[in-house]
C-alpha cells in the first residue's frame, strides 16, 4: 500500500559531482521493505520523480539521486526546509526472507542506494553480506566506507581501473574469488544481465531501474513480459527474481 504525504527536506549535500543525498522528515510507515521506491512531485512538471529509498527509520527517510535532468537539478537546489509532495511506499522491494546464509548484493552506479538498508536488513537476520560497487571511474565512488562501516565485505570496481578491480562487477566476483549462495542486484540492464549469466545456478533478485508514468500501477507504461506473464516495474516489480525474468 502506497501514500501520499508531505514531507520536510532536513538535510541535502552532494556526494560526488553529480550524486546526491537528500534527508527527508515525515512519515515512513509504508515504507516497509528494503529495495521500495518514492514518487516525487516537483513544482511545474508533470510526472513525478521515482527514487529508490537508500535508508530510512521512524521519522526519516535517505534519498540518494544522480541530477540527470531538469527534475533532479531542481531537488539539487532544494534547501532545508523545502516541503515536497511524495508518494512512499511504492514497489514490492526485495524479499529478505530467503534461506541463504551468504548474500551477495551488487550494485552498479545509482543502483547501488537500495542496497544499503537491504544489508542492515540482512545483517540483523545474521546473514554474512557481501557487496560489490561498481561505477565507471574513483570519482564516482560513493557510499564505499558506509558499506564498510556497516562491517560487511566490500568490493569495488571501476570500468577505467582507477580503484579496486578495473572491469565490471562481474569481473570483481570472478578475481576475487567471493563465496555467495544466493545475490540481489540493483543497476543497468546490462549489469544485470551479465550477471544473471555470470551467476550460473545460483538464485537471485534484481531490481530494475525503468522510466515510470504514474508510479503505482494505474498507467502501465512501464510493463515488462516476464515468464509468469506482463509485470509493472513499478507496482508487481521493481524487484523480479532472476528465473523470472526474460531476456
Amino acid at each position: 500500500m502506497y501514500k501520499r504525504g508531505i514531507y520536510t527536506v532536513v538535510a541535502n549535500e552532494p556526494l560526488t559531482q553529480s550524486v546526491w543525498r537528500m534527508v527527508l522528515e515525515g512519515d515512513t510507515q509504508y515504507i516497509t521493505r528494503p529495495g521500495q521506491f518514492v514518487n516525487i512531485e516537483i513544482e511545474g512538471l508533470f510526472l513525478r520523480r521515482p527514487i529508490s529509498v537508500c535508508d530510512y527509520d521512524e521519522k526519516t527517510l535517505a534519498l540518494i539521486y544522480k541530477v540527470v535532468g531538469e527534475g533532479t537539478e531542481r531537488m539539487s537546489r532544494m534547501p532545508r526546509g523545502t516541503k515536497l509532495d511524495l508518494l512512499t511506499g511504492l514497489g514490492n522491494g526485495f524479499d529478505t526472507e530467503v534461506a541463504a546464509q551468504h548474500p551477495l548484493l551488487v550494485g552498479g552506479g545509482v543502483g547501488v542506494p537500495p542496497l544499503y538498508n537491504l544489508a542492515k536488513c540482512l545483517l540483523s537476520k545474521g546473514r554474512k553480506v557481501s557487496v560489490v560497487l561498481g561505477f565507471n571511474t574513483a570519482e564516482e565512488i560513493f557510499y564505499e566506507e558506509e558499506f564498510r562501516a556497516l562491517g560487511v565485505d566490500t568490493y569495488i570496481a571501476t570500468a577505467d581501473g582507477s580503484c579496486g578491480v578495473k572491469g565490471f562487477v562481474t569481473t570483481a566476483i570472478d578475481e576475487c574469488k567471493i563465496p555467495f549462495d544466493y545475490f540481489y542486484a540493483c543497476g543497468p540492464l546490462p549489469m544485470l544481465r551479465a550477471l544473471c549469466e555470470a551467476t550460473g545456478e545460483v538464485s537471485g533478485q534484481l531490481s530494475f531501474e525503468e522510466r515510470m508514468g504514474c508510479g503505482f500501477g494505474g498507467c502501465m507504461g512501464c510493463s515488462c513480459q516476464t515468464k509468469n506473464g506482463p509485470k509493472r516495474i513499478c507496482k508487481e516489480g521493481p524487484v523480479l527474481t532472476k528465473e523470472e525474468v526474460i531476456w
